[in-house]
């Protein structure tokens, strides 16, 4: 790996992180910690588990 490809590869990660930050502060103050903790645990067993987020959207 470039070091130019690292560097990118860095900033794509922390501008992840910073969206994932904003929308956590988002529910947060919308919902509260429970719900927002609840919903991110949830995300990581879907990434886990491979299961398609669109599924769980069209089924509520």
């Amino acid at each position: 790996m470039t070091a130019t490809r690292s560097l990118n590869e860095a900033e794509s990660k922390d501008q992840f992180f910073k969206e994932l930050a904003e929308l956590s502060e988002r529910m947060i103050a919308a919902h509260g910690k429970e719900f927002s903790m609840g919903a991110l645990v949830l995300a990581a067993r879907f990434i886990t588990e491979n299961k398609p987020f669109e599924r769980s959207v069209a089924t509520q």
